[in-house]
């Protein structure tokens, strides 16, 4: 009797001081509270960089990740809105995947001492993380300060092997490539009307050698090994040429092949000797006309 003569005190105490209080369970309640609000998020720790899933994320306010730039399973690109007139790769569906970065190359050919056209290739640094000791045309990727692609080509190639961009003259810009990481890279072709005045200076952070072929030997089946591969669900072609200079012997393929594939076809006006399968993507074919700039070249 004592302990229910408590009790009611108590909860005549609890009504007349917090008229606003609902009981239950002899407990005080807040009535204003909603009953089924969830419990307030725990603090979100800072973003220390990359997780599981892929790259960083921007937080909201309310410390969650932004949906849109959650990182989607299995680290896949995510989607991003294309603007003004940037190339969107979309594997030939239409559909917008991603707005990939941009790098230019030089294609810079110059008369051999038979009258025939060659082509400035590197090898590639064996010190660089990527594609080290491989051998690629002068060019990277396109910085802020660049104009176009050909100052973009010029300035790289300026970097890597000593061209004075004053020696060449630009005629065109070819179909823009894809390369495996993603880059639209495009090639640019110059003319070096004098080979004698060009004194490579090699960046040997970069470059570990320097060396010509002749451009028509990538329209010819001789030295010459393929291999099927898939991409985006497309399958494609893998060329790889052999080049033999005295000792060395030079293993040119893969995107630099496609890419002197292409030049050479477009310079000598006629397809290679070999079936070529190419994986197709929505990129832009020219960014000049060039069919009246190339017309003639490998004749004259």
């Amino acid at each position: 009797t004592t302990v229910k003569l408590l009790q009611i005190k108590r909860l005549r105490f609890i009504r007349q001081t917090y008229p606003n209080v609902a009981i239950k369970n002899n407990e005080p309640r807040d009535e204003t509270t909603k009953p089924n609000t969830p419990p307030p998020l725990p603090p979100t720790p800072p973003d220390l960089g990359h997780g599981g899933g892929g790259g960083r994320r921007r937080r909201r306010g309310n410390g969650r990740a932004h949906p849109a730039a959650e990182a989607p399973p299995g680290g896949a690109i995510p989607v991003r809105p294309r603007t003004g007139g940037d190339p969107v790769a979309d594997g030939g569906g239409g559909g917008e995947l991603f707005r990939p970065r941009r790098a230019a190359v030089l294609v810079c050919l110059f008369r051999g001492a038979a009258g025939e056209l060659r082509v400035i290739l590197t090898k590639r640094s064996s010190t660089l993380s990527a594609h080290s000791g491989e051998v690629s045309l002068p060019g990277g990727k396109a910085e802020e300060g660049d104009a176009d692609d050909a100052a973009t080509a010029l300035r790289e190639s300026r970097e890597e092997i000593g061209l004075d961009p004053s020696l060449v003259t630009v005629v065109a810009s070819l179909e823009h490539f894809l390369s495996k990481h993603l880059l639209v890279v495009v090639p640019v072709i110059g003319i070096l009307s004098d080979i004698q005045v060009f004194i490579p200076v090699l960046n040997v952070a970069e470059v570990d050698e320097i060396f010509d072929v002749p451009l028509e030997m990538f329209l010819k089946d001789e030295n010459r090994t393929s291999e099927e591969r898939e991409k985006m669900g497309q399958t494609f072609t893998v060329h790889y040429f052999t080049y033999v200079k005295g000792d060395q012997k030079y293993l040119i393929w893969g995107l630099t092949a496609r890419i002197l594939i292409h030049a050479a076809s477009v310079v000598y006006e006629r397809s290679p000797d070999f079936p070529e399968q190419r994986a197709h993507f929505n990129l832009p074919k020219y960014t000049k006309d060039c069919s009246s700039m190339l017309a003639g070249l490998a004749k004259h």
